[in-house]
């Protein structure tokens, strides 16, 4: 991936202490949080609102997983995670709803019971600023691309490609899939979305290599 100029390699305290100077109080101020899948969005968000405070509220991605019937009868339950298999228009009116106030609820994804949970997160009062953090925030690809204009700044991850096997494989086992098992579907499906997202990555305004 080619970063721009105006890009900052840094780390998660002076993102943190940037992301505080960017906020306003008259308006919510969104960051988005990119990288491939196993590149750690999840963590460094959780470690960026602890560092920012109370004014701070993540929205993962995750929640707009289309459901597994949906998925099995396109025949796409094999690829689940690819760009294809989100609902980006609910994701995207969900942005607008959450920064103008009409909304303060967004759907989580329960990875154990592989399933959405409706309004399963809140935005509690008083927060000014929303980590939004997905796979496909900085994705230069039809129905994707657009979502760079909502963000008032963004953080890329940076991982390298032993390292993202290494905990995507992890993950599988941590779902009870055998060694075996637990590689294949980390190479036949995440590493080629690593490989796509990263391909069609859009530049940020900081990266920060998490690996």
């Amino acid at each position: 991936m080619a970063y721009n100029v105006d890009t900052k390699l840094t780390n998660i305290n002076q993102v943190s202490e940037d992301i505080v100077a960017l906020a306003s109080a008259d308006r919510i101020t969104l960051i988005a949080i990119a990288g491939p899948p196993g590149s750690g969005k999840s963590t460094v968000a959780e470690k960026l609102a602890e560092r920012i405070g109370e004014q701070c509220c993540v929205v993962p991605m995750d929640g707009f997983h289309l459901d597994n019937s949906i998925l099995e009868d396109r025949n796409m339950l094999s690829s689940k995670g690819a760009p294809e298999t989100f609902d980006h228009r609910g994701f995207d009116e969900l942005i607008d709803a959450l920064r103008s106030g009409r909304t303060n609820r967004f759907p989580t994804f329960d990875r154990d019971a592989d399933s959405v949970v409706e309004n399963g997160g809140l935005v509690p009062g008083g927060v000014s600023i929303l980590l939004f953090e997905g796979n496909y925030l900085l994705f230069d690809e039809k129905n994707w691309s657009d979502l760079a204009r909502k963000w008032d700044a963004s953080i890329w991850l940076d991982v390298p490609e032993d390292v993202l096997e290494e905990r995507l494989t992890r993950r599988w086992l941590d779902q009870g899939l055998p060694q075996d098992l637990a590689i294949e579907r980390a190479r036949s499906n995440d590493l080629v979305n690593a490989h796509r997202i990263t391909a069609k990555a859009l530049p940020a305004t900081w990266v920060i290599r998490n690996g």
